[in-house]
Parts: C-alpha cells; structure tokens; sequence
C-alpha cells in the first residue's frame, strides 16, 4: 500500500502535465501537474490516516 502511494506521486503529476499539454498547451501541463501532485498528496494523506487508524486499533 505504501508503494503504491509512491508511485502516485511520480505518476499523476506526470500523467497531469502530458494530458494538460496535449488539450490545452503549457499553461494547462502546468496545472495538469499540479493537479495530479494534489491528488496523489490527497490519497497518501488518506493512507497514512487510515495506517495510524489501524495502528491505534480503530
């Protein structure tokens, strides 16, 4: 499960940049990447709360 949190965050912002750039131009690959570097920092929040969950027996 941790793997896979670090691998959203070098996957979705570089799949965010490349579909920005190819719809809209270099403005929009910027906000592609940050988009996708916001939902990845948002699901390895998620994880992590859920790991801590677990850890206090929740």
């Amino acid at each position: 499960m941790i793997a896979i949190g670090c691998l959203l965050l070098v996957v979705l912002p570089i799949i965010g940049l490349v579909l920005g750039g190819l719809l809209a131009g270099p403005v929009a690959a910027r906000w592609g990447a940050a988009i996708g570097l916001g939902i990845a920092l948002l699901v390895c929040g998620i994880t992590g709360y859920a790991f801590a969950g677990m850890r206090r027996g929740q």
